[in-house]
């Protein structure tokens, strides 16, 4: 297991994202890792600067996701990974430390699915809509596009590889962010295509409060990317929570207990992206490789 651990600065903000756990595809990986670290420095600093101006810990996480919702490279928003049939069928999910949350599952007509999940936290009294149609996403006045705007050539040509045996099924795709405001209020956010080849309508934990996303202001917040159905299972996110609040753990003791108990030992891997309530960032995964980008400060230290 990989666990990088970010001492907390002051008071101050701090912010850590990932563009999922696992490895780079092959029809994605031919100009190497430049374009996925500028597209990983580019999130950052759009939550970054929203941080640095005293903004709120939400607006920071939907700010950065937005970014590498709309970089191609990464398995969100345009450029996701595609079901059996061809379709892009997106989840993402937003909570805040106050213990609001929002979530969207198999949306395919919002642009940025990250803003979908937070319309329907912050204006309606749902959680999770799934299948969200057109006439629901321009009630909120988000930006939409067409089923076919999210698929890509590279996406079409890895789904081919997966359906004829050339290559297993990615699982590990799916980006998210974790922020620490100057008010000490934390926030979490987390989208995703979910896996190649899955089946039409299934959902993985990215939408599922307490799998793929959990938050509560002076404990935690996480963001988690890997094998989707082992993170529901072992309700990955809230547990790092639990171990915090109700035992006392550190916020690096509860990564490491939660993966050893839930993923490791159960043969799943992935990882997460956590920010405790004092602001300390842990990046962890027991996949070979994540992409992510921590702070405190406004230059990310990326990992690739």
């Amino acid at each position: 297991m990989q666990l990088f651990d970010a001492s907390p600065t002051g008071a101050g903000p701090s912010l850590a994202l990932h563009g999922g756990a696992g490895g780079r595809i092959e029809e994605l990986s031919a100009e190497g890792r430049a374009p996925y670290e500028q597209g990983l420095t580019a999130a950052y600093q759009a939550g970054w600067k929203v941080l640095a101006a005293g903004g709120d810990a939400l607006d920071a996480v939907c700010a950065s996701v937005e970014v590498l919702e709309d970089d191609p490279l990464f398995n969100a928003g345009r450029g996701a990974a595609l079901t059996a049939t061809g379709r892009a069928e997106l989840d993402a999910s937003v909570m805040t430390g106050a213990g609001r949350a929002g979530a969207v599952a198999t949306s395919t007509y919002a642009r940025n699915p990250v803003w979908l999940a937070r319309a329907v936290m912050e204006r309606t009294d749902h959680v999770l809509i799934v299948n969200p149609d057109l006439s629901f996403v321009e009630r909120f006045g988000l930006d939409v596009a067409e089923p076919g705007w999210f698929v890509t050539e590279p996406r079409q040509q890895q789904l081919a590889r997966v359906l004829d045996g050339r290559a297993a099924a990615a699982r590990h795709g799916t980006v998210g962010a974790v922020a620490h405001d100057a008010s000490g209020r934390v926030a979490a956010a987390t989208s995703t295509g979910g896996m190649t080849g899955q089946a039409d309508g299934r959902v993985g934990d990215s939408p599922i409060v307490g799998a793929g996303v959990y938050a509560r202001d002076e404990v935690v917040a996480v963001s988690s990317t890997g094998d989707g159905e082992a993170f529901i299972r072992g309700v990955v996110a809230y547990d790092i929570a639990a171990r915090i609040r109700y035992a006392g753990a550190g916020l690096a003791e509860a990564v490491r207990a939660t993966f050893d108990a839930e993923l490791t030992q159960r043969g799943s891997t992935g990882g997460v992206v956590a920010v405790g309530g004092d602001g300390r960032v842990v990046v962890a995964h027991n996949s070979p490789m994540m992409f992510s980008a921590r702070g405190p400060g406004p230059e990310p230290v990326i990992t690739t």
